[in-house]
């Protein structure tokens, strides 16, 4: 099992419509994450800086860096573009974090 760590930026004003949408989120896009090997995934928001900071599990032959590719992935980028920073395929601005502790 491999742990991902990453950060994006929240865009002002647009916390709650964020964490609405993920309450609501797409169950097809779910089923997509999961056959990708991704589980245990989560999202913080530091409310200060508008910084997110995601958490997720992958397995150990995940297939995760295709995600992009898939057509329920990019529409929910378009869902989402806009109230985050994105590139212009509307994937977010995503900086990898590296892991310094881990405790179990």
């Amino acid at each position: 099992m491999i742990r991902n760590a990453f950060k994006m930026k929240l865009k002002p004003g647009n916390e709650a419509e964020y964490k609405r949408r993920h309450d609501d989120i797409w169950p097809e896009l779910s089923r997509q994450l999961e056959a990708a090997g991704v589980s245990d995934y989560s999202i913080y928001l530091d409310p200060e800086t508008l910084t997110l900071f995601a958490f997720q599990k992958l397995a150990d032959d995940h297939t995760a860096h295709n995600l992009p590719q898939t057509k329920i992935v990019q529409e929910w980028w378009a869902h989402m573009a806009d109230l985050m920073d994105v590139n212009p395929d509307n994937s977010p601005v995503v900086v990898p974090l590296e892991e310094v502790f881990h405790m179990d």
